[in-house]
């Protein structure tokens, strides 16, 4: 249920920010979050106001809220047909093509899970004219079947991704069969491998992110492997889906477990840097860079739960992400498909216990965090010593002795040749003394750097042996826990702890 404080406070926020742009636009995507799949009938009024305004970006946004509002919410329902056929009315009037879309992707996400029963609003939407509609009805598709792995809109949306007029549509296609496949994502690859060999750049762009949205934190190798030659590809965008795909597919892989993501992370690391790369290849290199860390490490995208049931919030979370092609600040509704990858085990008091632990049966390297980002210090340059030039150094010589000739010529009293003398005599006293002060301390040194010598060869080095790794290793409650690692996890059973669904498999 919706928080009716977090829901009022927008409300508020909504109905005062009057024409300002950004405060009502936060204001009704945060109002679809708060009451995600609600139907709640005020959110609902203060929402068709705001899509109504004369503002497209206000407009947008109160229809993306809109269909957050109602997303999942079963085809019966009497507020949600009233707001499908707003929806479709106000599509079809309005002259702004951002409110278009935002209507568009609302009647998508209000498609979520209807299976059979999204046919007819699909069907609809796909034979509009408009391809902003057609846009919508594959992401209808794509959500209406997520996870099912429904054959017949599988072809459906491969029909349309080599025959619509439109790259968008085509591109919302393909990457739709990745939301409809991601329990079987072996075979997503095998579907889309002639679509990433297109001639067209956005179907290459789809053939990507539909596979990796369908094998996310899998490191699938048949999902390395088509992704790897398009990070070389040609356009600049088709290069950015890969490494947003890519990145997807390492979420929280190491190098112990993938060799492949060190390799990934310096492609991501030199794209940044280089100069010459195109701003869509490094704003991807950008993103994927956070996608790989995302959540501290500690999350992962989850379209579904640790039993196997489909979560609502990943699927819609990722097609409202999708939508930073056309709008960035849409980018944030990737962290909505995340979950965390941990476990946890509470008592009957709702409190943590120490003594409850999980034993894996694998080396802790293998599912350890990655190593963080070091970065590399600059050296501190040293001075640099004038080198001076041999002739430089006679000619001043002869100018000095030029001078000395000239006052030695100037001088007519004995006494002052006698003092001249007595100081040159000075002079070579002070010279000797200081070199053999000089030669005394290099004996000295000499002595000591001989005497270390001595004492390096007879002591020899003691070499230190490496403790070989386990093999398992015990994880303290609450811990990080991985879905690749929970297949080889197993509960302490001589512990005093058991889970409550542990006889029955759970």
């Amino acid at each position: 249920p919706a928080n009716k404080e977090v829901v009022q406070y927008l409300s508020n926020a909504l109905r005062d920010a009057g024409p300002n742009e950004p405060l009502a636009h936060g204001a009704c995507l945060g109002l679809g979050l708060a009451a995600f799949g609600s139907a709640d009938p005020l959110v609902y009024e203060a929402l068709s106001g705001a899509l109504k305004s004369a503002d497209a970006v206000i407009g947008e946004a109160a229809a993306y809220g809109i269909g957050l509002l109602f997303a999942g919410v079963p085809f019966s329902d009497a507020l949600r047909a009233e707001a499908e056929k707003d929806l479709l009315e106000y599509a079809k009037a309005t002259a702004h093509e951002k409110i278009l879309r935002g209507c568009a992707i609302a009647l998508a996400l209000m498609c979520h899970g209807a299976e059979e029963e999204c046919e007819k609003l699909t069907s609809t939407l796909g034979h509009d004219r408009l391809p902003i509609l057609r846009y919508g009805a594959m992401f209808g598709l794509g959500l209406g079947y997520a996870g099912t792995g429904n054959n017949n809109a599988v072809n459906k949306l491969l029909h349309v991704a080599v025959s619509d007029a439109s790259d968008d549509v085509r591109r919302a296609a393909i990457i739709s069969i990745g939301l409809i496949m991601h329990r079987r994502p072996v075979q997503v690859p095998r579907l889309v491998t002639l679509l990433a060999e297109s001639y067209n750049a956005h179907v290459r762009y789809g053939a990507c992110l539909a596979v990796g949205i369908a094998a996310a934190g899998s490191a699938l190798p048949e999902a390395t492997e088509l992704l790897k030659p398009m990070l070389e590809d040609d356009v600049d965008f088709v290069r950015q889906g890969a490494m947003l795909a890519m990145a997807m597919v390492y979420m929280e892989k190491n190098e112990q477990e993938q060799p492949g993501v060190k390799a990934f992370r310096q492609k991501l690391s030199d794209v940044v840097g280089d100069k010459h790369m195109s701003t869509m290849s490094k704003v991807g290199a950008i993103l994927a860079s956070g996608i790989l860390d995302a959540g501290g490490r500690n999350t992962s995208i989850g379209l579904t739960s640790r039993l196997g049931f489909g979560r609502m919030r990943g699927a819609v979370g990722l097609v409202m992400w999708l939508q930073h092609w056309y709008w960035y600040p849409l980018l944030h509704f990737l962290s909505i498909s995340l979950t965390p990858t941990l476990t946890a085990g509470l008592n009957a008091d709702l409190k943590l216990p120490v003594n409850f632990n999980i034993q894996c049966a694998a080396k802790p390297s293998l599912f350890a965090y990655p190593k963080k980002v070091v970065e590399k210090k600059a050296e501190k340059k040293g001075r640099v010593t004038t080198v001076e030039l041999s002739t430089s150094a006679k000619a001043r010589a002869r100018q000095v002795r030029r001078e000395l000739k000239r006052s030695a010529s100037q001088d007519t009293t004995g006494m002052d040749v006698e003092k001249d003398e007595a100081k040159a005599d000075s002079k070579t006293a002070g010279d000797e003394t200081k070199a053999s002060v000089k030669a005394s301390e290099g004996g000295e040194a000499q002595t000591e750097d001989t005497a270390e010598k001595m004492e390096t060869e007879e002591a020899p080095e003691e070499k230190v042996e490496a403790k070989p790794e386990p093999t398992s290793f015990t994880l303290s409650n609450p811990a990080r826990l991985t879905p690749s690692q929970a297949a080889l996890c197993a509960y302490d059973k001589e512990s005093a702890y058991q889970p409550v669904g542990f006889e029955l498999g759970l």
